[in-house]
């Protein structure tokens, strides 16, 4: 196993400040209606916006419950300023789709520029939403789940089986050389000019150093013999946790690809990484993403700035 160590890097969707107020999931009037209840409504990775006065994102939030009688569960999301704020996934077949009132837009593309407590309680409804939708029926008997405890429990209606949301945890490593080299990959599911760093998921009996080393190997064939933790944060797209790595290999060592994996990648030095973009002969993460904190912290500052 490769060698642990290191400082912590910031990343850009952990500051967050919203009071989940987890104790009060268990009361039902926490998710009834009244003056005090807000409502934020999501559908498949989307939440809904408005813009402020400044020209400013933040997330629209309705007085009235949306779902129009529909049987889609509430979350209970939290507490802010003495309000109680309910999410609400709505589904594509969903009347409520079409309300040209409602701007719902694509949360991994515009997450960087929210205010800290509007991040945290959309990405926490993106991702119950995300669970909601997929955890209809039992997988052990296949009845019909009902929710509890402020939309964070499932219980299955003929067994009595409890069930709880899903975080699958994935590491994300900046891989840099003997001559401090990052290595950016372009994923075969990937447009064709995105690069970004490495990442996979953690397997089951597996230490997240050791899922780090093995992914790396896996996916461009070369050996990390140090790593070291700099941070995390949520990534519900549909229900991920990245932990961020520096690692090293070492000497200036050639990369064999997994072919079904990955279609391109390459050492980049601070110039070349430079030069590439200028002439946009590559794209990166955008600033919502903790891929894109790590290349920028070993750019030493924004790489595209």
């Amino acid at each position: 196993m490769a060698n642990l160590r290191g400082p912590h890097l910031h990343t850009p969707l952990t500051l967050l400040s919203s009071d989940r107020d987890a104790l009060s999931r268990v009361d039902p009037a926490m998710i009834a209606p009244g003056d005090d209840a807000r409502y934020l409504v999501s559908r498949a990775g989307e939440t809904a916006f408005q813009e402020a006065e400044d020209g400013s994102l933040q997330l629209a939030l309705e007085t009235a419950d949306p779902r129009a009688g529909g049987t889609q569960p509430l979350v209970l999301l939290g507490v802010r300023d003495g309000l109680r704020i309910l999410a609400v996934e709505i589904l594509e077949t969903s009347a409520e789709i079409d309300d040209p009132g409602r701007d719902l837009r694509d949360l991994r593309r515009i997450a960087d520029q929210l205010d800290p407590a509007d991040a945290d309680l959309a990405l926490t409804a993106v991702a119950m939403g995300a669970w909601h939708r997929s955890m209809r029926h039992c997988p052990l008997c296949g009845a019909l789940l009902e929710a509890e405890v402020g939309g964070w429990v499932l219980r299955c209606r003929d067994d009595g089986s409890e069930h709880f949301p899903r975080t699958d945890a994935a590491v994300i490593m900046a891989v840099r050389d003997s001559e401090d080299r990052l290595l950016l990959a372009r994923n075969a599911n990937f447009r064709n000019r995105f690069y970004s760093v490495l990442a996979g998921f953690v397997e089951p009996g597996e230490s997240l150093e050791n899922a780090v080393a093995r992914e790396v190997a896996e996916e461009v064939g070369i050996t990390v013999e140090e790593v070291e933790y700099v941070g995390s944060q949520p990534w519900p797209f549909p229900r991920s946790l990245m932990l961020g790595y520096r690692a090293w290999v070492p000497g200036a060592v050639e990369l064999t690809l997994q072919e079904d994996e990955i279609a391109e990648a390459r050492w980049f030095t601070r110039e070349e990484l430079a030069a590439a973009l200028e002439a946009e002969e590559i794209e990166i993460p955008n600033n919502a993403s903790l891929g894109r904190a790590l290349i920028d912290d070993w750019y030493g500052r924004s790489a595209e700035a």
